[in-house]
């Protein structure tokens, strides 16, 4: 049987430090939930405490984010670019043309972001660059060369 989409669900340290980051890059918030159940609005917390999972969107991707929980985070800086020996998780972002990655990529730097790889043309035929999340995981954000 055909799988019919996936959703990675990252371990993270703050679920609206996450929120906030996440939106800097024009993604939108989805759902939050804390131990009483869902947050109106995708608030960041309610009357019962802090919301610790939660979601992110773009387009028709989405991320959960789970605070202190399922999986581990990232510890070890990248050394070099293109560092694979980080650990947290890694996953690629796929944006729709050369354009949008290098405006993103922009975007990245003017918030501050730690971004490990600047845009570079990679022999597999896609532009790319590594952008850190602040608990360790590694984005990939790709585009297809040729993809004006």
């Amino acid at each position: 049987m055909p799988v019919h989409g996936i959703t990675p669900v990252l371990n993270v340290s703050s679920l609206p430090a996450s929120l906030a980051w996440f939106e800097q890059l024009g993604w939108k918030r989805g759902f939050t939930w804390n131990a009483e159940g869902p947050i109106d609005d995708g608030a960041d917390r309610n009357a019962h405490g802090e919301a610790n999972f939660g979601s992110v969107c773009s387009g028709d991707a989405t991320i959960f984010l789970c605070r202190d929980g399922q999986g581990s985070r990232g510890t070890i800086l990248p050394r070099h670019p293109g560092d694979d020996e980080t650990d947290g998780v890694w996953m690629s972002w796929w944006m729709g043309s050369i354009a949008e990655l290098d405006e993103l990529h922009a975007q990245a730097v003017a918030a501050g972001m730690l971004v490990t790889m600047p845009p570079t043309n990679e022999p597999w035929g896609v532009r790319e660059f590594h952008l850190r999340h602040p608990d360790g995981h590694m984005f990939r954000v790709s585009a297809g060369l040729g993809e004006d």
